[in-house]
């Protein structure tokens, strides 16, 4: 069991409706030092890559990708869920659906963030139908970027994202990866995964 399983063992809590709790060290309250070393796992694991820019959505995502920028050292892009006025110029847009908010947003990024000259890594704490990142990989394909990788933090084995997302051809790396989770005993069972 990895440092991300052990803590999501210790902390998580299984929720009805397939919902992983995780808001006390993830994704609400957050502890920067396991962020850091998700970081560092994640530059272990994207080694070699000419990753010049990361890419993440709001806002859950751009904890965990400013600390993965930090052990690549390039920058952090993060897509908006809705345009304000300090937007400006031509932008990227994708439809994407939440699992979580059970609602459609649209996605942003401005175009003067990202070109073709970028090698992107596409960082987000959950992927469950991977809708959003469905939408991520469209705004890197759209702005004509090369897609070095995809990080996620906690992968929903038993929902499709992530066999659609490897499917397609996409290099995924998931840290954890829950291949069930029972409500009424809090079991949660990882999948065997090669270190």
């Amino acid at each position: 069991m990895n440092f991300l399983e052990e803590r999501i063992q210790k902390d998580g809590i299984v929720k009805e409706g397939n919902v992983l709790k995780v808001d006390s060290f993830l994704n609400h309250q957050m502890d920067i030092r396991l962020f850091d070393q998700i970081g560092a796992e994640f530059k272990k694991r994207f080694a070699g890559k000419p990753i010049n820019k990361i890419l993440t959505i709001e806002a859950s995502g751009i904890g965990i990708a400013c600390m993965a920028a930090k052990h690549f050292d390039v920058p952090v892009v993060f897509a908006k869920k809705s345009k304000s006025i300090n937007i400006e110029g031509e932008m990227y847009v994708a439809e994407v659906e939440s699992f979580t908010h059970k609602c459609k947003n649209q996605v942003i990024v401005s175009k003067k963030f990202l070109n073709p000259e970028d090698h992107v890594l596409i960082i987000d704490d959950f992927l469950a139908n991977g809708c959003a990142l469905q939408g991520l990989i469209s705004i890197v394909s759209e702005a004509g970027a090369s897609l070095e990788g995809i990080g996620i933090t906690i992968e929903k084995g038993f929902q499709a994202g992530g066999r659609m997302i490897r499917n397609l051809g996409y290099h995924l790396e998931s840290l954890a990866i829950v291949d069930a989770m029972d409500p009424v005993t809090g079991r949660i069972t990882f999948r065997s995964q090669e270190p």
